[in-house]
Protein backbone atom coordinates (compact mmCIF):
# COMPACT_ATOMS: atom_id res chain seq x y z
CA UNK A 1 0.00 0.00 0.00
CA UNK A 2 1.37 3.41 -0.93
CA UNK A 3 2.15 5.96 1.73
CA UNK A 4 -0.58 8.32 0.50
CA UNK A 5 -3.12 5.48 0.66
CA UNK A 6 -2.04 4.63 4.22
CA UNK A 7 -2.41 8.26 5.27
CA UNK A 8 -5.85 8.46 3.65
CA UNK A 9 -6.91 5.23 5.36
CA UNK A 10 -5.62 6.55 8.70
CA UNK A 11 -7.62 9.77 8.29
CA UNK A 12 -10.77 7.83 7.38
CA UNK A 13 -10.38 5.54 10.40
CA UNK A 14 -9.78 8.53 12.69
CA UNK A 15 -12.86 10.32 11.35
CA UNK A 16 -15.05 7.23 11.80
CA UNK A 17 -13.85 6.31 15.30
CA UNK A 18 -13.76 9.81 16.83
CA UNK A 19 -16.55 12.36 17.11
CA UNK A 20 -16.17 15.67 15.34
CA UNK A 21 -15.64 18.92 17.21
CA UNK A 22 -17.54 20.84 14.52
CA UNK A 23 -20.80 21.45 16.46
CA UNK A 24 -18.95 22.97 19.43
CA UNK A 25 -16.76 25.08 17.15
CA UNK A 26 -19.80 26.33 15.22
CA UNK A 27 -21.65 27.14 18.47
CA UNK A 28 -18.66 29.07 19.82
CA UNK A 29 -18.26 30.94 16.52
CA UNK A 30 -21.97 31.84 16.35
CA UNK A 31 -21.95 33.09 19.96
CA UNK A 32 -18.82 35.15 19.27
CA UNK A 33 -20.28 36.62 16.08
CA UNK A 34 -23.56 37.50 17.81
CA UNK A 35 -21.75 39.17 20.71
CA UNK A 36 -19.42 41.14 18.42
CA UNK A 37 -22.36 42.12 16.20
CA UNK A 38 -24.29 43.39 19.20
CA UNK A 39 -21.31 45.41 20.48
CA UNK A 40 -20.81 46.84 16.97
CA UNK A 41 -24.50 47.80 16.75
CA UNK A 42 -24.44 49.57 20.12
CA UNK A 43 -21.18 51.35 19.23
CA UNK A 44 -22.57 52.57 15.90
CA UNK A 45 -25.78 53.76 17.56
CA UNK A 46 -23.74 55.67 20.16
CA UNK A 47 -21.46 57.18 17.48
CA UNK A 48 -24.50 58.39 15.54
CA UNK A 49 -26.03 59.89 18.67
CA UNK A 50 -29.00 57.54 18.62
CA UNK A 51 -30.49 55.94 21.75
CA UNK A 52 -29.07 52.53 22.70
CA UNK A 53 -30.89 49.43 21.54
CA UNK A 54 -30.51 47.63 24.90
CA UNK A 55 -27.71 49.31 26.84
CA UNK A 56 -24.98 51.66 25.67
CA UNK A 57 -21.36 50.44 26.01
CA UNK A 58 -20.15 53.02 28.60
CA UNK A 59 -23.10 52.31 30.91
CA UNK A 60 -22.53 48.56 30.53
CA UNK A 61 -18.79 49.01 31.23
CA UNK A 62 -19.47 51.00 34.42
CA UNK A 63 -22.06 48.44 35.54
CA UNK A 64 -19.62 45.59 34.85
CA UNK A 65 -16.76 47.34 36.70
CA UNK A 66 -18.85 47.78 39.86
CA UNK A 67 -20.66 44.44 39.48
CA UNK A 68 -20.95 43.04 43.00
CA UNK A 69 -22.53 46.26 44.29
CA UNK A 70 -26.29 46.48 43.93
CA UNK A 71 -26.78 43.05 42.32
CA UNK A 72 -28.92 40.29 43.78
CA UNK A 73 -26.49 37.55 44.98
CA UNK A 74 -28.80 34.79 43.74
CA UNK A 75 -28.86 36.16 40.19
CA UNK A 76 -25.11 36.79 40.30
CA UNK A 77 -24.44 33.23 41.53
CA UNK A 78 -26.76 31.63 38.96
CA UNK A 79 -25.27 33.60 36.06
CA UNK A 80 -21.75 32.73 37.25
CA UNK A 81 -22.68 29.04 37.47
CA UNK A 82 -24.20 29.17 33.97
CA UNK A 83 -21.07 30.76 32.51
CA UNK A 84 -18.88 28.23 34.35
CA UNK A 85 -21.00 25.34 33.03
CA UNK A 86 -20.83 26.61 29.43
CA UNK A 87 -17.07 27.12 29.71
CA UNK A 88 -16.62 23.65 31.19
CA UNK A 89 -18.60 22.10 28.32
CA UNK A 90 -16.43 23.82 25.72
CA UNK A 91 -13.24 22.94 27.63
CA UNK A 92 -14.17 19.24 27.94
CA UNK A 93 -15.19 19.11 24.29
CA UNK A 94 -11.74 20.40 23.36
CA UNK A 95 -9.68 18.23 25.75
CA UNK A 96 -11.43 14.83 25.81
CA UNK A 97 -10.65 12.38 23.01
CA UNK A 98 -14.25 12.06 21.82
CA UNK A 99 -14.10 8.39 20.92
CA UNK A 100 -17.15 6.74 19.38
CA UNK A 101 -18.19 3.21 20.23
CA UNK A 102 -16.49 1.93 17.09
CA UNK A 103 -13.37 -0.11 16.48
CA UNK A 104 -10.92 -0.05 13.59
CA UNK A 105 -9.97 -3.53 12.47
CA UNK A 106 -6.59 -3.90 10.77
CA UNK A 107 -6.85 -4.69 7.09
CA UNK A 108 -4.07 -4.21 4.50
CA UNK A 109 -6.45 -3.25 1.68
CA UNK A 110 -9.30 -1.25 3.23
CA UNK A 111 -10.45 0.80 6.18
CA UNK A 112 -12.65 -1.50 8.27
CA UNK A 113 -14.71 -0.02 11.12
CA UNK A 114 -16.98 -2.13 13.32
CA UNK A 115 -19.61 -0.75 15.66
CA UNK A 116 -19.36 -1.91 19.29
CA UNK A 117 -22.88 -3.36 19.13
CA UNK A 118 -21.95 -5.57 16.18
CA UNK A 119 -18.83 -6.79 17.96
CA UNK A 120 -20.84 -7.42 21.14
CA UNK A 121 -23.46 -9.40 19.18
CA UNK A 122 -20.76 -11.58 17.65
CA UNK A 123 -19.16 -12.25 21.03
CA UNK A 124 -22.57 -12.89 22.64
CA UNK A 125 -23.36 -15.48 19.98
CA UNK A 126 -20.04 -17.21 20.65
CA UNK A 127 -20.62 -17.19 24.44
CA UNK A 128 -24.20 -18.40 24.01
CA UNK A 129 -23.16 -21.34 21.85
CA UNK A 130 -20.40 -22.32 24.28
CA UNK A 131 -22.72 -22.07 27.31
CA UNK A 132 -25.70 -23.72 25.62
CA UNK A 133 -28.16 -20.99 26.61
CA UNK A 134 -30.67 -18.80 24.76
CA UNK A 135 -29.83 -15.31 23.44
CA UNK A 136 -31.85 -13.69 26.25
CA UNK A 137 -29.55 -15.25 28.85
CA UNK A 138 -26.35 -13.59 27.56
CA UNK A 139 -25.39 -9.92 27.81
CA UNK A 140 -22.08 -8.69 26.38
CA UNK A 141 -20.74 -5.16 26.69
CA UNK A 142 -17.62 -4.12 24.81
CA UNK A 143 -15.41 -1.34 26.14
CA UNK A 144 -12.00 0.00 25.16
CA UNK A 145 -10.11 -2.16 27.67
CA UNK A 146 -12.57 -4.90 28.67
CA UNK A 147 -15.31 -7.16 27.37
CA UNK A 148 -17.89 -8.10 30.02
CA UNK A 149 -19.87 -11.28 29.45
CA UNK A 150 -22.82 -11.85 31.78
CA UNK A 151 -24.61 -15.19 31.62
CA UNK A 152 -27.75 -16.32 33.40
CA UNK A 153 -27.58 -20.12 33.13
CA UNK A 154 -30.53 -22.46 32.94
CA UNK A 155 -31.34 -23.83 36.40
CA UNK A 156 -29.71 -27.16 37.08
CA UNK A 157 -27.32 -27.00 34.12
CA UNK A 158 -23.76 -26.01 35.09
CA UNK A 159 -21.82 -23.53 32.95
CA UNK A 160 -18.03 -23.51 32.63
CA UNK A 161 -16.91 -19.88 32.81
CA UNK A 162 -13.33 -20.70 31.76
CA UNK A 163 -14.51 -22.43 28.58
CA UNK A 164 -16.71 -19.43 27.79
CA UNK A 165 -13.83 -17.03 28.44
CA UNK A 166 -11.54 -19.06 26.14
CA UNK A 167 -14.17 -19.17 23.37
CA UNK A 168 -14.80 -15.41 23.58
CA UNK A 169 -11.04 -14.69 23.63
CA UNK A 170 -10.56 -16.88 20.54
CA UNK A 171 -13.37 -15.03 18.75
CA UNK A 172 -11.85 -11.70 19.81
CA UNK A 173 -8.42 -12.73 18.48
CA UNK A 174 -9.97 -13.14 15.02
CA UNK A 175 -10.80 -9.42 14.99
CA UNK A 176 -7.12 -8.52 15.56
CA UNK A 177 -8.07 -5.53 17.72
CA UNK A 178 -5.06 -3.68 19.05
CA UNK A 179 -4.89 -3.60 22.04
CA UNK A 180 -6.93 -6.70 22.79
CA UNK A 181 -9.47 -6.01 25.56
CA UNK A 182 -9.52 -8.30 28.59
CA UNK A 183 -12.46 -10.70 28.81
CA UNK A 184 -14.41 -10.97 32.07
CA UNK A 185 -17.11 -13.61 32.46
CA UNK A 186 -19.72 -13.42 35.20
CA UNK A 187 -22.15 -16.22 35.82
CA UNK A 188 -25.34 -15.21 37.63
CA UNK A 189 -25.84 -17.08 40.91
CA UNK A 190 -29.55 -17.60 40.15
CA UNK A 191 -30.49 -19.54 37.01
CA UNK A 192 -33.38 -19.17 34.62
CA UNK A 193 -36.21 -21.70 34.80
CA UNK A 194 -37.40 -23.49 31.67
CA UNK A 195 -35.11 -22.03 29.05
Amino acid sequence: MKRADRELTGRILRRETHSARTPAAVAAAVLGILFCGYVLLESVLQALGQPAWLIDPPTFGHWLAGLPAGTDPLILGLSGALILFAGLLFFLQAVLPGRRARYALPNPRAAVVVDAEVLAASLARCARLQAGVTPQQVLVTVGRTAVDVQIRPTSGIPVDDEAIRAAVEDELLLTKLDPQPAVRVRIAPVGVIGQ
